[in-house]
């Protein structure tokens, strides 16, 4: 009975010891902040013996703020569950508990009331103690203890078969894909497109080509049919790479890089127009290369996606079929067929006849010039052949008879044929600058199309002509008139003629030193601004040199359309004759036109314009601005398909095709930028006896060059109004 009452008031002085010491613990985090200072050792042994949470703004310490130690034995899980359900009575069963347990109960009780200071010096040398206690490893449980493990990645949605090849392609891209892709927005495109893939290759799948990798291969070999280049868009070998991860991945980005280039070129051009020559200017129309990845990568047929960007008007389309002729069906190397019999093959006829086949030596090099890739060195002229000869003799203007004849052999060997075929390829490459929708949507796709080697301009409505004229150009040099896309936005009947400071100064300025008078017998009207500068104007009227009607479609080369009194120019075959306007042979025929399309219910007709002529301007404004599209067609295909050619007056094919075939390259898709010509001129001495109309030296000099062309700005809040006060416009 002593002996239990020994025990048990042993028993109690360790509880009451444990239970003062976490009281004592949580006494001193409320005082931590007010006396943060430690100065009894005994505070600083259980403040270093118990880990506990720093005291500021933290709630009261559980369970679940302390780490198991891992090399403790585990608790089955019946207790595991008591002590987290009912952390209360941990201390309800000391007989039960195992050492570690005596550690681990009392952190759980934080609840307890405060107790004396006092307290704490008794409990001291007793606290240490049980913290320092650990199982032995001999405990069962403890070998299934386990250290933290690592999140769990997610599953990735690539193939099995794919993963190295997506691997490789991950490495690649982040550090090597300015390698394959030089433009900074492409190269930022295919790593978003590939990282949203999670690297999975765009055209393989288990090391074979998908039918889309095939499609965009096949389009690419065959870039030659639409005036490219083939050797531009070089296509990897996959199947030699199918069983290397690295060369699949090296090869999957080759292909990527082909693919972006072709749809690039095909759409804007493999040089831009800049780089030809500073008048021209079209509106840019580059790809997106997002766009091409995703169209290509999703397209039903990636080969038909891909031509897709060629450009998609009728006009260059006849041009490719064209091509295609003049090369019978395919371009090969430079060969000369030699001379020799004539070759013809003759179809079966029934099962008694077979067909007949000749053997020539000469057979595979006309393989190889129409074109011709089966069976490359086979020596048999078969129906194959003679079908590819029957298509190059249309395109050559001869007999479609299949047979290889002399007329056929010169005509295939004939220098006149390749320029042929350069001719129709750079034009090929001009109608890529031009906007994919020449026309107006809301006015029927209307447009006006002015042909400048060919001398004619057409009105075209739902992609057909509906009038066409004669027109005068611009001669050849510095009065060449522009490739330009504009919209023409109105009319002027009865125009001022406000003549160009290229034409005062060059031309006027010159002749008023040999003649005073000259101005004045022309019915030019002399101007001095206030700067000194000179203009020169001519009243509407007859004989003013824009005739009775100007179309104006503002542009930075302020060039426009309009009539003239010089009629008998019509009349020439070829006719560069102007300052770089364009001269309309029926302007009161295309007024009503233009005006019937975009003001329908008008009924406009050549007699009503031809009414409102006399000596004041009157602006006929479009509803709908139509497009104006001036090109430079030195071959196109007529309306009775025929493939027609013409000179090269500004000499514009001969610099593309020299720069095309020259080593630049990628280059020649840069932008050159061109300073555009001054029109402030120094202003020498006026001889005497020369008349002004008015001298502005000392006021305002009036509207900018500019706004004497095609009028002021229009203002905020338009005025109602059918005419405008007269100005001076410029023209060339």
């Amino acid at each position: 009975m002593r002996d239990c009452l020994k025990n048990g008031t042993g028993f109690d002085r360790v509880l009451m010891a444990v239970a003062a010491t976490f009281l004592t613990v949580s006494a001193t985090s409320a005082f931590a902040q007010a006396d943060p200072a430690r100065n009894s050792a005994a505070e600083l042994a259980i403040e270093a013996a118990i880990p506990r949470p720093e005291p500021a703004n933290l709630p009261p310490p559980t369970i679940n703020d302390f780490k198991m130690d891992t090399t403790a034995s585990v608790p089955d899980a019946a207790r595991i569950d008591t002590t987290r359900t009912e952390p209360s009575k941990a201390t309800e069963k000391p007989a039960e508990a195992n050492p570690a347990d005596v550690v681990t109960a009392p952190i759980s009780e934080p609840e307890k009331t405060e107790t004396n200071k006092s307290d704490t010096a008794a409990t001291t040398p007793v606290s240490p103690a049980p913290v320092e206690i650990t199982t032995t490893p001999s405990t069962p449980a403890a070998a299934t203890a386990t250290p933290a493990v690592e999140p769990a990645k997610a599953a990735s949605n690539v193939p099995p078969a794919d993963q190295p090849v997506a691997d490789k392609l991950k490495e690649m891209l982040g550090g090597k894909s300015l390698h394959y892709f030089e433009r900074k927005a492409e190269r930022a495109a295919v790593e978003k497109f590939y990282t949203a893939r999670e690297f999975a290759p765009l055209w393989t799948q288990g090391g074979a080509l998908t039918e889309n990798g095939k499609g965009v291969i096949a389009r690419l070999k065959d870039a030659t049919s639409d005036g490219l280049n083939a050797s531009d868009y070089p296509v990897p070998d996959f199947a030699a790479a199918a069983a290397s991860p690295d060369a699949l991945a090296e090869a999957d980005l080759k292909l990527t890089a082909s693919m972006l280039d072709y749809a690039r070129q095909a759409q804007s051009g493999r040089m831009h127009w800049s780089q030809v020559s500073a008048d021209i200017s079209y509106p840019e129309h580059p790809t997106d290369p997002s766009e091409v990845l995703a169209n290509i990568t999703t397209a039903k047929d990636a080969s038909v996606a891909l031509d897709g960007y060629n450009p998609p008007q009728k006009l260059y389309r006849e041009l490719k079929a064209k091509l295609a002729e003049l090369r019978g069906q395919g371009e090969g190397p430079v060969v000369q067929i030699a001379d020799g019999p004539a070759l013809k093959f003759i179809p079966a006829r029934g099962k008694k006849q077979p067909a007949v086949v000749v053997e020539d030596p000469r057979v595979p090099q006309l393989r190889a010039k129409l074109g011709i890739t089966d069976n490359a060195d086979d020596d048999h002229y078969d129906a194959k052949v003679a079908e590819a000869v029957r298509k190059f003799q249309e395109g050559a203007e001869l007999k479609p008879t299949g047979i290889l004849d002399d007329k056929t052999v010169n005509a295939i060997n004939s220098p006149k044929r390749d320029k042929q075929i350069d001719s129709v390829i750079v034009n090929m490459e001009r109608w890529r600058w031009l906007p994919r929708d020449l026309g107006a949507a809301s006015i029927g796709d209307a447009y006006v199309i002015l042909n400048i080697p060919d001398y004619t301009l057409r009105v075209m409505e739902n992609g057909a002509p509906v009038w066409t004229t004669k027109v005068v150009t611009g001669q050849p040099g510095i009065h060449a008139t522009p490739l330009l896309t504009e919209t023409m936005k109105f009319i002027t009947v009865n125009p001022t003629w406000n003549v160009p400071p290229s034409i005062i100064y060059n031309e006027y300025l010159p002749a008023l030193q040999q003649d005073p008078t000259v101005l004045e017998r022309m019915g030019l009207k002399l101007e001095r601004a206030h700067d000194g500068s000179i203009h020169i104007s001519q009243p509407p009227g007859e004989r003013n040199a824009l005739g009775r009607i100007r179309f104006n479609f503002p542009n930075k080369f302020l060039v426009y359309q309009h009539d003239t009194p010089d009629k008998y120019l019509f009349e020439k075959t070829e006719r560069a004759y102007s300052h770089g306007c364009m001269r309309v042979q029926n302007p009161d025929q295309y007024a009503s036109v233009l005006l019937n399309i975009t003001e329908p219910n008008e009924h406009y007709t050549p007699e009503r314009i031809r009414s409102m002529y006399g000596n004041s301007e009157i602006d006929l404004k479009f509803p709908t601005p139509i497009p104006v599209n001036i090109t430079y067609q030195t071959a196109f295909v007529d309306d009775a398909g025929k493939l027609q050619f013409r000179r090269d007056v500004y000499g514009r094919d001969a610099t593309m095709i020299s720069m095309l075939k020259s080593e630049h390259g990628r280059d020649l898709e840069a932008v050159v930028a061109h300073s555009q010509p001054s029109y402030s001129h120094p202003v020498g001495s006026l001889p005497p006896g020369v008349s002004f109309a008015s001298d502005n030296s000392n006021f305002f000099s009036g509207p900018s060059f500019f706004e004497r062309l095609f009028g002021p700005p229009t203002p905020p809040a338009p005025v109602p109004s059918r005419r405008q006060p007269q100005r001076r416009i410029y023209t060339r």
